[in-house]
């Protein structure tokens, strides 16, 4: 099993062996449940789908969420995500204990969302003179051609909603595993605001 769900705490820093201060992402990572073993046979694809968080109240679960948990003997889950295959059973729990200090993962989560954002904010632009009579100064001016193609070309940088979106940032180094407090110390950011949910996969 090469992957496991979790939590977004938030950041602090840590001191290493030798003393250097690391800025670390701290991660409430499982345990997670194996609900179902996904085959060729049966699914065309092989898997094992994992789940996380128990809900407080069971009614809070859809029916295909509690039917899916119930057949594995475990209490419905928040969270159900999918991970390459791996030598599990249907009802074992997936351990921090599966990473090892200095192992590189990749993260997954929804971003932070900005809400509506100007084309300076969201791509970069430059903008206009900033004297006094400009009133150009934060627009994003001329959009299209004249006769052709008389339109606007497609993914034109323009304002809009930002951030919000499932982002993967790579090549992160766990720092630090307390399997007992069930938390991964990862160096630097990963997607998110506090309490968002993550998936973390270790890099072959």
């Amino acid at each position: 099993m090469t992957g496991i769900l979790g939590r977004k705490l938030g950041m602090t820093q840590v001191f290493d062996e030798n003393g250097r201060l690391w800025p670390v992402t701290v991660v409430e990572a499982g345990p997670c449940g194996v609900l179902q073993i996904k085959t060729k046979e049966n699914d065309g694809y092989e898997s094992v789908k994992v789940g996380f968080e128990e809900v407080k109240k069971e009614k809070r679960a859809n029916r295909p969420t509690r039917g899916i948990c119930k057949k594995a003997g475990l209490n419905p889950c928040r969270i159900m995500k999918e991970f390459p295959m791996g030598d599990l059973k249907v009802g074992e729990m997936v351990t921090v204990e599966k990473f090892q200090k200095g192992d590189v993962i990749t993260v997954t989560g929804i971003s932070k969302g900005k809400g509506f954002q100007g084309v300076m904010k969201r791509h970069n632009y430059a903008g206009g003179p900033k004297s006094h009579g400009s009133t150009f100064y934060r627009a994003p001016g001329s959009i299209g051609a004249s006769s052709f193609p008389s339109r606007v070309w497609k993914n034109k940088g323009m304002p809009g909603h930002m951030g919000s979106e499932r982002v993967s940032v790579k090549n992160l180094k766990v720092i630090d595993v307390r399997v007992d407090q069930n938390l991964l110390l990862i160096l630097g950011a990963v997607p998110g605001a506090k309490g968002t949910y993550l998936e973390i996969k270790k890099e072959s």
